[in-house]
């Protein structure tokens, strides 16, 4: 099953600099556990940028696809 692409150029582009913004954040954090958190953040952002599927949006029926034009 293939699933939709939900996320535009432009939400894809934010999630894309805040993925490398946490990623370079986690280097600062006092804490293992904080930084394995940010890391997941930040790869959870890559994947969705990437794969321009966001799994939140599935459920609540959001398409940021729509608005590139």
């Amino acid at each position: 099953m293939a699933l939709p692409k939900n996320v535009g150029k432009q939400d894809s582009t934010i999630r894309l600099i805040a993925a490398a913004v946490i990623m370079i954040l986690s280097f600062f954090v006092p804490g293992m556990g904080l930084q394995m958190l940010l890391v997941a953040v930040a790869l959870i952002l890559l994947f969705t940028s990437w794969s321009r599927t966001c799994f939140a949006y599935l459920p609540l029926k959001i398409d940021t696809t729509k608005k590139d034009g």
